[in-house]
Protein backbone atom coordinates (compact mmCIF):
# COMPACT_ATOMS: atom_id res chain seq x y z
CA UNK A 1 0.00 0.00 0.00
CA UNK A 2 1.43 3.17 -0.92
CA UNK A 3 0.42 6.57 1.13
CA UNK A 4 0.00 9.52 -0.46
CA UNK A 5 1.51 12.73 1.71
CA UNK A 6 -1.17 14.90 0.17
CA UNK A 7 -3.63 12.97 1.59
CA UNK A 8 -2.15 12.22 4.99
CA UNK A 9 -3.79 13.80 7.77
CA UNK A 10 -1.50 15.79 10.14
CA UNK A 11 -2.30 18.24 13.17
CA UNK A 12 0.48 20.13 14.69
CA UNK A 13 -0.34 22.31 18.18
CA UNK A 14 2.55 25.03 17.26
CA UNK A 15 4.12 28.32 18.44
CA UNK A 16 5.94 29.70 15.94
CA UNK A 17 8.20 31.63 18.49
CA UNK A 18 9.34 28.24 19.84
CA UNK A 19 12.52 26.18 17.65
CA UNK A 20 11.30 22.96 18.32
CA UNK A 21 7.54 23.30 16.84
CA UNK A 22 9.42 25.30 13.98
CA UNK A 23 11.42 22.25 13.59
CA UNK A 24 9.39 19.89 14.14
CA UNK A 25 6.91 21.52 11.45
CA UNK A 26 9.73 21.40 9.32
CA UNK A 27 10.33 17.55 9.80
CA UNK A 28 6.76 17.15 8.64
CA UNK A 29 7.01 19.33 5.64
CA UNK A 30 10.21 17.48 4.71
CA UNK A 31 7.94 14.42 4.36
CA UNK A 32 5.86 16.23 1.53
CA UNK A 33 2.98 16.70 4.24
CA UNK A 34 0.95 19.94 4.66
CA UNK A 35 -0.18 19.87 7.88
CA UNK A 36 -3.16 21.59 9.56
CA UNK A 37 -1.12 24.06 12.29
CA UNK A 38 -2.87 25.29 14.90
CA UNK A 39 -1.22 28.16 16.61
CA UNK A 40 -2.12 27.05 20.06
CA UNK A 41 -1.54 30.01 21.86
CA UNK A 42 -4.28 31.90 19.76
CA UNK A 43 -6.63 28.58 19.82
CA UNK A 44 -5.84 26.57 22.61
CA UNK A 45 -7.24 23.09 22.75
CA UNK A 46 -10.29 22.69 24.89
CA UNK A 47 -9.90 20.36 28.24
CA UNK A 48 -11.84 17.31 26.87
CA UNK A 49 -9.90 17.39 23.49
CA UNK A 50 -6.18 17.55 25.37
CA UNK A 51 -7.21 15.00 28.02
CA UNK A 52 -7.76 12.71 24.73
CA UNK A 53 -4.27 13.75 23.65
CA UNK A 54 -2.76 12.87 27.19
CA UNK A 55 -5.08 9.36 27.12
CA UNK A 56 -3.54 8.62 23.41
CA UNK A 57 0.06 9.92 24.33
CA UNK A 58 -0.14 7.88 27.22
CA UNK A 59 1.13 10.75 29.47
CA UNK A 60 -0.41 12.11 32.98
CA UNK A 61 -1.51 15.88 32.62
CA UNK A 62 1.75 16.94 34.25
CA UNK A 63 3.83 15.93 31.47
CA UNK A 64 2.94 18.18 29.53
CA UNK A 65 3.73 21.44 32.13
CA UNK A 66 5.94 23.83 30.38
CA UNK A 67 8.34 25.78 32.80
CA UNK A 68 10.05 27.98 30.70
CA UNK A 69 8.89 30.72 29.98
CA UNK A 70 5.32 30.42 31.61
CA UNK A 71 3.45 31.20 34.92
CA UNK A 72 4.56 27.76 36.36
CA UNK A 73 6.84 28.74 39.16
CA UNK A 74 4.30 31.87 39.96
CA UNK A 75 1.38 29.42 40.12
CA UNK A 76 3.23 26.64 42.25
CA UNK A 77 2.55 24.30 39.73
CA UNK A 78 5.80 22.45 41.06
CA UNK A 79 4.14 21.14 44.35
CA UNK A 80 3.29 17.28 43.82
CA UNK A 81 0.58 18.15 46.01
CA UNK A 82 -1.71 20.01 43.35
CA UNK A 83 -4.07 18.58 42.44
CA UNK A 84 -5.44 17.84 38.53
CA UNK A 85 -8.47 20.35 38.47
CA UNK A 86 -5.45 23.10 39.81
CA UNK A 87 -3.81 22.04 36.88
CA UNK A 88 -6.36 22.42 34.35
CA UNK A 89 -7.77 25.63 36.05
CA UNK A 90 -4.17 26.85 35.26
CA UNK A 91 -3.82 25.80 31.81
CA UNK A 92 -7.51 27.36 30.58
CA UNK A 93 -6.20 30.48 31.98
CA UNK A 94 -2.38 30.55 30.65
CA UNK A 95 -2.40 27.69 27.59
CA UNK A 96 1.05 28.83 27.37
CA UNK A 97 1.81 26.07 29.86
CA UNK A 98 1.01 23.26 27.18
CA UNK A 99 4.32 21.98 25.98
CA UNK A 100 4.77 22.10 22.59
CA UNK A 101 4.53 20.75 19.68
CA UNK A 102 2.12 18.30 20.28
CA UNK A 103 1.45 15.93 16.33
CA UNK A 104 -1.54 13.81 16.04
CA UNK A 105 -1.12 11.89 12.39
CA UNK A 106 -2.52 8.48 11.77
CA UNK A 107 0.50 6.56 13.18
CA UNK A 108 -0.23 8.63 17.11
CA UNK A 109 0.00 11.55 18.49
CA UNK A 110 3.61 12.63 20.38
CA UNK A 111 4.76 15.48 22.53
CA UNK A 112 7.54 16.19 19.95
CA UNK A 113 10.69 17.25 22.33
CA UNK A 114 12.95 16.63 20.79
CA UNK A 115 11.79 17.70 17.79
CA UNK A 116 12.85 14.40 15.63
CA UNK A 117 10.47 12.38 18.22
CA UNK A 118 7.86 13.54 15.57
CA UNK A 119 9.74 10.60 12.88
CA UNK A 120 8.32 7.92 15.45
CA UNK A 121 4.63 8.72 13.82
CA UNK A 122 5.18 10.28 11.01
CA UNK A 123 7.07 7.07 9.20
CA UNK A 124 6.47 8.77 5.61
CA UNK A 125 10.23 9.20 3.61
CA UNK A 126 12.18 12.33 3.92
CA UNK A 127 12.21 14.18 0.72
CA UNK A 128 15.50 15.37 1.46
CA UNK A 129 18.27 15.80 3.69
CA UNK A 130 17.50 18.02 7.27
CA UNK A 131 18.90 19.96 9.51
CA UNK A 132 17.41 21.68 13.00
CA UNK A 133 18.05 25.25 13.13
CA UNK A 134 20.89 25.07 15.07
CA UNK A 135 22.96 23.03 12.80
CA UNK A 136 22.34 19.71 14.21
CA UNK A 137 22.07 17.43 11.12
CA UNK A 138 18.39 15.01 11.67
CA UNK A 139 18.18 13.53 8.04
CA UNK A 140 21.05 12.56 5.74
CA UNK A 141 20.93 13.21 1.88
CA UNK A 142 19.15 9.83 1.13
CA UNK A 143 16.62 10.99 3.75
CA UNK A 144 17.22 8.75 6.11
CA UNK A 145 17.51 9.34 9.78
CA UNK A 146 20.79 9.88 11.46
CA UNK A 147 21.57 8.01 14.13
CA UNK A 148 22.60 9.54 17.70
CA UNK A 149 26.16 8.39 18.93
Amino acid sequence: MTIDPNTTDVVIYHNPDCGTSRNTLALIRNAGVEPHVVEYLKTPPNRALLARLLVRMNLPLRAILREKGTPFAELGLGDPTIGGEAIWAAIDAHPILINRPIVITPWGVALCRPSEAVLDILPLPQLGSFAKEDGEPVIDAQGRRIAIA
